[in-house]
């Protein structure tokens, strides 16, 4: 029984990897909104492949009647939309039926954030793009950054705007390649005013609106921060821990001080922040700081120190050992910690080193093992 039950896992481990080699693969242009390129660059590309052989069609594209954007669609094969009658009035949508009958190597599916007309196969495009991957076909997508979910309550606090049409994160993980169209705020109003993204009659609308450039900076900082995440998460997934370089993790070590640990708690998370990087705080109970050795108020203190580091987004971890050292070196290496955090020592700094057999034995670790130490003051 055991061996059939192994034979199975196997035959499904082995159906799983075909299917996943069969599956096509997904590029996405990311943005900081309307106007900074991202279908130019896709129908650029698109050109690029047909000219080196590669069957490419155009699933969907919207120009919004931009002479230099429509142009590039000159000899690339397009894929009719489906005509649909909805509410008295023809509409139109991506043809997914025909895309898939007509199996391209790759497909252009331009708005990856397209809400699809009543009666479609599918309520998103997104979900349209998931069949043509399941089918076996490659595509090239293109969505600004406000559509993405995680961050849509953030979005509209910078915009001032509601956005209802939104893709969940999941779409970017899958992606086998995310590429940032990136513009300067001052470019991206010019390319406004010189009527390059909405017809004039719109401009000055959106000059006092979307396109101030104070939003369009606090955009352009979400989209550059998410494709570094997405650019983060690929080399984590596919590049050998032998030859990657080591993205940031912090690990704080507190006592029951109150005050300094509360000192290393808030300093770390702040650079935990700054790093977008995972955290650890660490307490190592020894004898001496037993709860039958510490005062009432200490316990409280640390207590409230294990709450705020939770607030703050950090995994904490309390561990009872004599061997303090060592015990902060096993879990910097469970943990892959890059810089162990403390808080500023109360004797002279010199007298620390030369006299604590803890810190000293600490520092010859660290260095051993190429992690770096920070006293926080």
């Amino acid at each position: 029984m055991m061996e059939e039950q192994q034979k199975d896992d196997s035959v499904k481990y082995f159906l799983n990897l075909v299917k996943k080699s069969r599956r096509g693969k997904l590029k996405i242009y990311i943005g900081m909104s309307a106007g900074v390129g991202k279908t130019y660059r896709m129908l650029q590309e698109a050109q690029a492949l047909l000219r080196n052989g590669i069957d490419v069609c155009i699933g969907y594209v919207e120009t919004h009647n931009r002479v230099e954007t429509h142009a590039l669609l000159n000899e690339l094969p397009i894929i009719e939309r489906r005509k649909i009658f909805y509410r008295g009035k023809e509409m139109e949508e991506m043809d997914l039926k025909a895309i898939v009958n007509r199996h391209p190597e790759i497909v252009i599916v331009d708005e990856l954030a397209h809400t699809n007309i009543e009666g479609s196969k599918n309520a998103k495009r997104w979900q349209d793009v998931f069949d043509l991957l399941e089918a076996g076909i490659s595509v090239i997508s293109a969505v600004n950054i406000q559509h993405l979910e995680s961050i849509n309550e953030e979005v509209e606090r910078i915009t001032g705007i509601s956005i209802t049409e939104r893709i969940p994160d999941k779409i970017l993980e899958l992606a086998d390649e995310i590429v940032n169209i990136d513009l300067t705020a001052d470019e991206l109003v010019n390319r406004l005013k010189e009527g390059k993204i909405y017809d004039k009659s719109k401009i000055e609308s959106a000059l006092k609106n979307f396109f101030q450039a104070d939003r369009i900076l606090q955009l352009r900082e979400l989209a550059l921060k998410e494709v570094v995440h997405q650019v983060e998460r690929k080399i984590l997934t596919e590049i050998p821990k032998s030859v990657k370089l080591r993205p940031e993790r912090f690990l704080a070590c507190i006592s029951s001080n109150a005050e300094t640990a509360g000192v290393v708690i808030r300093k770390t998370a702040r650079l935990a922040s700054y790093y977008r990087s995972p955290w650890i705080v660490l307490y190592v109970q020894s004898d001496n700081e037993s709860l039958e050795r510490i005062k009432l108020d200490k316990q409280r203190h640390l207590i409230n120190h294990f709450k705020l580091a939770t607030e703050l987004g950090a995994e904490v971890i309390k561990i009872k050992s004599n061997q303090v050292t060592q015990t902060i070196m096993d879990i910097a290496a469970e943990k892959d910690v890059t810089t162990i955090c403390i808080g500023k020592p109360h004797l002279n700094i010199f007298q620390v080193i030369l006299r604590t057999a803890v810190f000293n034995g600490l520092l010859k670790n660290l260095a051993k093992k190429d992690i770096d130490l920070v006293i926080l003051s």
